[in-house]
């Protein structure tokens, strides 16, 4: 059932992308916060309808809520975004936004897919990317463009690294796998499934996910709250890691 997990987390993300790309050429609102809040709304839709026709015994658990039978510990979750990057959606030719399909078992991902429409790119643990060298002598971080870590200044002059901004977590993580990025740093606070399905494609493209303390990332919690978390090449974790130790990580220094 695993296999079939993989390919079923990959086909949703892309038929999900796939309606939102339709829904943002023929939008004639000229409302970027409506255009977001339909594409959100009706990808939601569309992802939960197709879950519970397929793994009705699973749990779905969306941004938008939750379906399928109550949660149980050590259970099934899918856990989705269908639309990462609402505020990049509605704007005109931003590429930076992404839909999320994630399967959890217990805390662990097993399954995971991210589409990113507007690049007609879909990287999914169906068929894992391949880890590859960035070759750059300086460090590429993405960053939130909207919110940055007050860290992340002291972090890239350490590393000698370069900050660039990108918008949802799901683009952001995508650029690391393909080898846009080197890492991605985040703090402040996200959900579940802000993180869940980018961080499983993550880890089956061979890179490093964790907390910024290097702890583990957990999902499938009965608070889908998860404060921070790290993704970066593999060769890149340890000297990233060891900065951030330096680093004032606490509320008042994030």
């Amino acid at each position: 059932m695993t296999d079939n997990d993989h390919a079923l987390a990959a086909r949703l993300a892309a038929s999900a992308g796939r309606h939102l790309v339709e829904l943002r050429e023929r939008d004639d609102r000229g409302d970027p916060r409506a255009l977001g809040a339909a594409g959100d709304q009706s990808a939601h839709k569309l992802l939960v309808a197709e879950l519970t026709e397929h793994r009705p015994e699973d749990t779905v658990v969306s941004e938008h809520g939750t379906a399928g039978p109550p949660r149980r510990a050590g259970g099934r979750t899918w856990i989705v975004d269908p639309l990462d990057g609402t505020r990049e959606f509605g704007e005109p030719g931003r590429q930076d936004w992404a839909v999320h399909v994630a399967l959890a078992e217990g805390e662990d991902l097993i399954a995971g897919a991210v589409a990113l429409p507007a690049r007609d790119v879909v990287l999914s643990t169906a068929e894992a990317p391949l880890s590859v060298g960035s070759g750059r002598n300086r460090p590429r971080i993405a960053v939130s463009r909207t919110r940055p870590p007050r860290f992340v200044e002291p972090l890239a002059e350490a590393l000698g690294a370069v900050p660039v901004p990108l918008g949802s977590a799901g683009a952001k993580i995508a650029a690391v796998v393909l080898g846009d990025v080197d890492a991605y740093v985040h703090a402040g606070g996200q959900y579940e499934w802000d993180s869940a399905a980018p961080v499983a494609v993550a880890r089956a493209a061979g890179m490093h996910a964790s907390r910024l303390d290097g702890s583990p990332l957990r999902y499938n919690q009965p608070d889908p709250w998860l404060p921070d978390l790290v993704v970066c090449r593999p060769g890149l974790a340890e000297s990233l890691l060891a900065e951030l130790a330096e680093l004032d990580l606490t509320e008042e220094g994030l």
